[in-house]
């Protein structure tokens, strides 16, 4: 089973591109740290209030594909820099 998710945040600390980055850089290495996925930034790479990132989690159960992928969102809330706006879930 695959789930994917594609979330879009925004960020309201920081002021620049490169404080974007080093939030995004922490984000994703600790979900790839702390989960066996994959993660990227899809959109919004211009932008330093705002983010959308690609994730996919594939297993050989759907319930522990389903479980990971909303682990993984329950940290990405964790975060005080990022609010998730917009989550799509998709499961095949």
């Amino acid at each position: 089973m695959i789930v994917y998710a594609e979330v879009e945040c925004i960020m309201y600390e920081g002021s620049s591109l490169k404080q974007k980055r080093s939030i995004i850089k922490r984000v994703m290495a600790k979900l790839k740290n702390d989960f066996n996925i994959a993660i990227t930034e899809l959109d919004h790479h211009d932008v330093w209030q705002r983010t959308k990132f690609g994730i996919a989690t594939v297993s050989t159960s759907y319930s522990h594909a389903e479980q990971v992928m909303q682990e993984v969102l329950r940290v990405i809330d964790t975060f005080p820099e990022l609010e998730r706006t917009i989550t799509e879930v998709e499961r095949r």
